[in-house]
């Protein structure tokens, strides 16, 4: 990845001359006040400063507007008068009470837009000289929307400051922090900002800045045509919001504070991340906790009216809050409603994994929703997206449903994180990973790369588990509508979509704001997409995000939800008092601790969330009685029940609501009929035909020895997937004593040997697709060429991308070369392999694997576990490792030695690989070319430390033996 930028004219790509190169490459977008000083100097740019202030002397309304109509007009002169680069300054020597600066998002995007409109744009770069940049998410906007570089100059004067002032100079002083000069402290203020930059390019899976500059990949909320038409032309704005001089107002009222004469001594803090008293508003704040606590402890009906009320009377501040139910019938006794226990059943919590929880806040919540017939999501596994953190065949198909995690809501396009001091010894078992390293579940982009892979995960996860409905979590925004369209003609059984303001709290502060969006608008879309293309009858609409009531029941029913996820407010209702210290592990109700003192501390019991969840369905009943209907099944899909709110609230004055108020109709189906549909099915499968074999029942019934031959074409998909689900649900994961051997011979399909058990040997002469060995969890599985096929097997590739992924055991040899993401996030599993594509390794916690052959580039990124072997015969692997955590040195530990020498014998014995015999035969002569790549959780394990000497070999000798 790469945060280059490159300033000045750009010429025709296709004409390749000495004009092309004549630019300035700066090494990433965040500039100090030197560095502009010196562009502003450059002879070849001839930079022209263009200050963004509007004067509002003469009235505020359509001052705003003249301001950016001159401020366009001056940047469009300044390009046809020569000059190469535009640096846009809300800079001045005095400032004045009646001329604010334009908002700097606002002015950049305007001339941006003006320019392109102009044919101009390639003629000039921005830059953005601004007090008003100091967040990852400001600059991300900024250079989004067309700026190439940004000087933030108040940041880096509150830099100055903040290390001149005695504060700072008494607690370095005192040993407390680091010191640091003052050029260090806005150094680190860059860096900060260049490694969140980094993040939010590796979510969007983009590599270079120089791609993201100008691609508007955002959706706005709350702005209106007027503003979106003049600088964010093409981005999506779905219920419009402020003109520009509502815009305008907004921004005099934060310029004024500067000028007024009780002017504070410390500035305010609006609470934007943490609750505040005085500051922004929050869903979650203590008083709704304390209300809460009262009213499922005390199993009080009033002090739960008071919670209602208290939520009733919040400020606006979701969508929702902007709707409310118009009836169009009388209303009805309660006693003819659906009853509290059906309407429960709809309900579900969050994926919160043991691990980011305390095992007793994990089993309440279980308890709880088993108590009333609702679901518990145990959140492990990244949610079972495809074996994360070592999910195993006997966790698949224990489980009623399984969810597969593309986005979260709260951070979409990161995977789950657990902070090292959180991975206890109890949890590394779980995880099969090892105590204090962080856990990092892969983005979804590791494994499914396009709609076709989602759907093959899917059909994995009914393979393995056929009596399990699967999910598929897809985050709000634009276009979720097509996505869940793929998703259902993908098969799976569920839909959950998921909002912006769920999410755990352990979200690192850069994820918790500006991603994702609101749950409503992706509710309706999905809703819509799905009606219109005949798919609604098929899959389950699940929603979460934000949910703490009734209210938030029935308004989501209205848009269409058949079912209701319950997150954040589940923990607070066990005992969470949001102390929002979740990834420290310090939490002080033990809720979300490892910690045995603290966890002793938790003061939940399942009935808790038990009562709130009942109260909960008797607030839907009471709604139900007003309105006049006798189920939920009636109301769901029915947005003409509601209507606008009157609110006497400036800024939501010209939001419109008519996209969450349209309708294409309804589902041809009852909600409940829809909920109460079978599984999906894969349909007929190879596994079944092998399961009706009586010699391979009996061998699973009565744990006897088979063997097999069966020819397998590329139609079959998730072979032995299904058999293993059979064994893991009568045996576990190690219990079966029996041995099938089966011998398959030609093209396998994906996903060949998924979920592989203990004591099932699998071996394929032929070839196979990508995702061999996916979630194994032990056995054996041999990949040979066919003879006779006119290639040299090692020089060849015979296993496709993403194999072993999230491996909890097992071994695996391959006679060839494998593609892309070889490895990657296996836990425990043994491999052999002649040679892989890029990214090999990647997000490994345990196991060991081998390549006695080339690999491609990234190699180990993310790896914390486990140990790699690498064959280097040209000298040419250093660089293509990535050095983030791991080391990498020769094979000096003798156990290390013998480890590599038995997996190479035993592969050799399994495949007859001549690259194998070759290094064995010459044995003296190879060891030397072979790298150890090791994590920090490896360097004292005897196969990685030369101080471990020959006692250790000894000991594995004779165990081996």
């Amino acid at each position: 990845m790469s945060l280059e930028v490159s300033l000045g004219k750009r010429e025709n790509i296709l004409e390749v001359g000495p004009k092309n190169a004549a630019q300035v490459t700066l090494a990433s977008p965040v500039l100090n006040e030197g560095e502009l000083e010196l562009l502003k100097k450059d002879s070849y740019l001839k930079a022209r400063r263009l200050p963004i202030f509007f004067d509002i002397s003469k009235g505020l309304d359509g001052s705003l507007k003249k301001a950016i109509n001159r401020l366009c007009e001056a940047a469009d002169e300044a390009v046809r008068g020569g000059s190469h680069l535009l640096i846009l300054s809300d800079r001045a020597d005095e400032l004045e009470p009646t001329r604010p600066a334009i908002p700097i998002l606002l002015a950049a995007g305007a001339v941006h837009q003006h320019l392109i409109q102009n044919g101009l744009r390639m003629s000039a770069s921005i830059i953005a000289d601004t007090a008003q940049c100091f967040s990852t998410h400001h600059f991300a906007c900024l250079i989004g929307y067309g700026v190439s570089a940004v000087c933030p100059y108040l940041a880096l004067e509150t830099c100055r400051q903040w290390r001149l002032s005695a504060k700072a100079e008494n607690m370095m002083r005192n040993g407390k922090m680091p010191t640091v000069t003052i050029e260090q402290a806005q150094k680190n203020f860059g860096k900060a900002i260049k490694a969140g930059l980094l993040k939010i390019l590796s979510k969007m899976g983009i590599s270079l800045l120089s791609s993201y500059c100008g691609a508007q990949i955002f959706e706005i909320y709350g702005l209106g045509k007027e503003v979106v038409d003049i600088a964010f032309c093409g981005s999506v704005s779905r219920v419009g919001g402020l003109n520009l001089d509502e815009l305008a107002r907004e921004s005099l009222s934060f310029w004024v504070k500067a000028f007024s004469e009780d002017t504070a001594r410390r500035l305010e803090n609006f609470g934007f991340i943490q609750f505040r008293p005085g500051g922004e508003y929050h869903g979650n704040n203590p008083e709704m906790s304390k209300l809460l606590h009262k009213a499922v402890r005390e199993k009080n009906e009033n002090a739960f009216s008071v919670y209602q009320q208290h939520l009733a009377n919040r400020p606006v501040n979701v969508l929702r809050d902007l709707l409310e139910f118009a009836s169009d019938r009388p209303s009805i006794p309660v006693g003819k409603v659906e009853p509290a226990s059906e309407i429960v059943q709809r309900f579900c919590t969050g994926g919160m994994s043991l691990g980011a929880i305390s095992r007793e806040t994990h089993e309440s919540i279980a308890v709880a929703m088993n108590r009333i017939g609702g679901k518990s999501n145990s959140g492990e596994g990244g949610e079972v997206a495809s074996g994360r953190f070592g999910v195993t065949p006997t966790f698949l198909v224990n489980a009623d449903q399984l969810e597969i995690k593309i986005a979260q809501g709260a951070k979409p396009g990161e995977g789950g994180q657990l902070p090292g001091k959180k991975v206890s010894t109890y949890i590394a078992r779980l995880r099969n990973s090892k105590p204090g390293v962080p856990l990092i579940s892969p983005p979804p982009h590791h494994d499914i790369y396009s709609i076709e892979d989602l759907a093959q995960l899917i059909f994995d996860l009914h393979q393995v588990n056929p009596m399990a409905k699967v999910s598929v979590k897809l985050v709000a925004e634009a276009g979720i509508g097509t996505v869940a369209s793929g998703v259902a003609k993908g098969n799976a059984d569920i839909i959950q979509i998921s909002g912006h303001d769920g999410g755990t709290g352990a979200s690192p502060i850069s994820s918790i704001k500006h991603a994702g969006g609101p749950w409503e608008l992706g509710l309706t879309e999905t809703q819509q997409t799905l009606i219109e293309n005949g798919l609604r009858e098929r899959v389950v609409l699940r929603v979460d995000g934000g949910f703490k009531s009734g209210v938030d029941v029935m308004l989501a029913a209205a848009m269409g939800a058949d079912e209701y996820g319950f997150g954040s407010v589940a923990m607070i209702a066990t005992g969470c008092i949001m102390a929002r210290i979740c990834h420290t592990n310090n939490c002080p109700v033990g809720v979300a601790s490892q910690r045995e003192e603290l966890r002793a501390r938790f003061p939940g019991v399942p009935g808790d969330l038990v009562n709130f969840f009942l109260y909960v369905a008797e607030e839907v009943r009471g709604i139900l009685t007003q309105l006049g209907y006798e189920k939920l099944d009636d109301i769901i899909g029915r947005t003409d029940l509601l209507r606008p709110r009157h609110i006497s609230l400036m800024k939501t004055q010209q939001l419109d609501l008519s996209y969450l108020l349209s309708s294409v109709g309804r589902p041809k189906w009852s909600s409940t009929k829809i909920r109460q549909q079978n599984v999906h099915t894969n349909g007929p499968v190879l596994d079944d035909i092998l399961l009706a074999d009586p010699q391979i029942s009996d061998a699973i019934e009565k744990e006897m020895e088979v063997k097999k031959t069966v020819q397998i074409y590329n139609v079959d998909r998730s072979v032995c997937g299904r058999i293993a689900g059979v064994i893991a649900k009568k045996y576990g994961d190690t219990g079966y004593a029996g041995r099938l051997e089966i011998l398959f011979t030609g093209s396998a399909g994906q996903s060949f040997g998924c979920f592989l058990t203990p004591g099932m040997n699998i071996r394929l002469v032929g070839e196979s697709n990508d995702y061999v060995a996916k979630g194994m969890a032990g056995g054996e599985i041999v990949i040979t060429p066919s003879d006779k096929t006119g290639f040299v097997p090692e020089d060849a590739t015979i296993v496709g991308n993403t194999c072993l992924y999230g491996a909890t055991g097992g071994r695996l040899f391959v006679r060839g070369k494998a593609g892309e993401r070889f490895a990657v996030r296996n836990s425990l599993a043994e491999a052999v392999v002649e040679g892989t594509g890029d990214h090999c390794c990647e997000y490994m916690t345990g196991g060991c694997v081998v390549v006695l052959g080339k690999v491609g580039r990234n190699v180990a990124a993310g790896m914390t576990g486990g140990l790699a072997y690498l064959l280097d015969e040209d000298d040419t692997l250093i660089p293509k490792v990535n050095k983030e955590i791991v080391k990498i040195q020769r094979v000096v530990a003798p156990v290390g030695q013998l480890q590599l020498k038995q997996l190479i014998e035993a592969h050799v014995n399994k495949t007859g690989s001549t690259k194998g015999t070759a290094v064995l035969n010459e044995w003296e002569k190879y060891l030397p070319l072979f790298w150890q790549l090791v994590p920090p959780s490896e360097e004292d394990s005897p196969e990685a430390n030369l101080e471990f000497g020959d006692r250790t070999i000894e000991r594995i000798t004779v165990k081996s033996a």
